[in-house]
């Protein structure tokens, strides 16, 4: 069931809260968390039934494995914690692998070894990636003693909460659980209602007006187009590079906007990350829950900054590798991985020699370097992502028709004028979208910030309004980017 549909805004949403703290109010509390997992289960099933067996034994496994794990203390264990932590994560990363990568794997070996094994054309199961890297770092925490002990329900109140459930923000127990058990939490809270209902209606506006329709204009471009002229490859990269941004923010806005209707706070994923002046910054800034994850469970692991800079440059890498790797299973996301694990290594290099770059200039190698990396994530293979950057670099340059009459020296210069593309149709409104999205992006507040500074006053409550209005073009009905991950 996607956030952005009606049978989401107009019938499951306002069931689940009512009947939520109606049973609340009922004094059931554990019957209320018992409805509350059933409900999002329900949720999840609506894409495929066919899985829903599948995240039962999922948690059921890591739920075991993780109280054996912080049940008993190192002195009592009479077993390999580590072993068992082992199992738990390869457990893990079994499900993922076989589901994600087993189709992928097996085409590169007939491509290496010339052979004609079938592929399996399993289906991705939805939501694994981020479910999955949930309960591996339950599992870890438990194993570190950072655990307390949980019952079976709330562990699946934990896992299953439907807002976060299909594409994160990947959410720690620590952070969680406790706010289910907070008696202030089962009572409506009217601020609480207003706000999550102001956070929600801009992440809907966010991803039906804004992503939907820079969408279009990235399909155009990747999938459909030959070949791109220079105008044609960068409007191509920066429709996708808006369209990732505002779809990916839009659905982290609508679930912390829904968990807050049921007094639930889950941790914001997105602060401006385009407004980054490094690298570092920029993942600092985007899916910031991912960038925990990878941090605290790869990347410390592996020794983090502790063994020296040629082991710090090795575990930054391999960090990113992997994370590339996580998004997909296509070499186009490896390479995207290994560019960004140079990146970062290269901006600490930067740092280790005591350089400094002017604020705007690093600003604009940053945004461009993520600009360009977006290639390889979008395109369905390297030629589509070789056309694009083709165009982007070596292209053709037309420049629009409007100069005609203004910049006649260009034709001195052998440069052409007129319509610059078909791909594309009003020239002018492209380019009052391109222009509205970077001032939105660099200019306004984000939405933590707009969370922030929230009154439920006239003022907000008509943004509300306006947001909320974006319903109408719910027709146009797609998923979110990270569906596929």
């Amino acid at each position: 069931m996607l956030f952005n549909s009606y049978e989401f805004i107009f019938l499951f949403l306002p069931f689940t809260f009512f009947i939520y703290f109606y049973l609340n109010k009922k004094h059931l509390t554990e019957v209320s968390k018992v409805f509350l997992v059933f409900a999002s289960l329900f949720f999840y099933s609506w894409w495929n039934i066919a899985y829903l067996p599948l995240i039962l034994v999922s948690m059921l496994v890591n739920y075991t494995i993780g109280k054996e794990l912080s049940f008993h203390t190192k002195k009592q264990r009479t077993y390999s914690a580590k072993k068992l932590l082992t199992a738990g994560i390869v457990f893990n990363l079994g499900l993922l692998g076989y589901f994600k990568y087993a189709d992928f794997f097996i085409q590169n070996l007939n491509r290496a070894f010339h052979s004609e094994v079938a592929l399996w054309n399993l289906a991705l199961p939805l939501a694994i990636s981020f479910y999955t890297f949930q309960q591996i770092a339950y599992l870890v925490d438990s194993y570190r003693q950072e655990t307390k002990e949980y019952d079976f329900l709330n562990y699946a109140v934990f896992v299953t909460f439907f807002p976060q459930l299909i594409a994160g923000p990947i959410v720690h127990h620590a952070e969680m659980m406790p706010q289910f058990t907070k008696l202030k939490n089962k009572v409506k809270n009217y601020y609480n209602i207003t706000l999550g209902l102001f956070i929600f209606s801009m992440g809907l506006f966010k991803k039906v007006i804004i992503a939907d329709t820079f969408a279009i204009w990235a399909t155009q471009g990747f999938d459909i187009a030959k070949t791109l002229n220079m105008l044609e490859a960068w409007t191509t990269s920066l429709a996708y590079t808006f369209q990732l941004y505002f779809d990916f923010s839009g659905y982290t806005d609508m679930a912390i906007g829904i968990a807050l209707l049921f007094n639930i706070k889950i941790p914001k994923n997105f602060f401006s990350p385009y407004k980054a002046t490094s690298i570092q910054d920029f993942w600092r800034r985007w899916h910031i829950t991912l960038s925990r994850f990878l941090k605290d469970y790869i990347y410390i692991p592996l020794g983090g900054n502790r063994k020296g800079d040629v082991r710090t440059y090795m575990n930054l890498f391999t960090t990113f590798l992997l994370g590339g790797i996580w998004h997909g299973a296509g070499w186009t996301f490896v390479l995207w991985g290994i560019l960004h694990g140079f990146a970062l290594v290269t901006h600490r290099m930067w740092q280790k020699l005591g350089f400094k770059m002017n604020t705007l200039l690093a600003w604009f190698i940053t945004f461009n370097f993520i600009n360009i990396a977006w290639v390889f994530f979008r395109a369905l293979n390297f030629e589509s992502a070789m056309k694009v950057l083709k165009g982007m670099f070596m292209g053709p340059l037309v420049f629009p028709s409007v100069l005609t009459n203004d910049v006649i020296s260009l034709r001195e210069w052998g440069l052409t004028l007129g319509n610059w593309s078909k791909l594309y149709g009003d020239e002018s409104m492209m380019g009052l979208w391109f222009l509205a999205a970077f001032i939105v992006i660099l200019l306004l507040p984000n939405s933590m910030q707009w969370k922030k500074k929230f009154k439920p006053n006239y003022f907000y409550m008509t943004l509300t309004i306006l947001f909320f209005m974006s319903i109408f073009m719910l027709y146009r009905k797609s998923e979110f980017i990270y569906f596929n991950f």
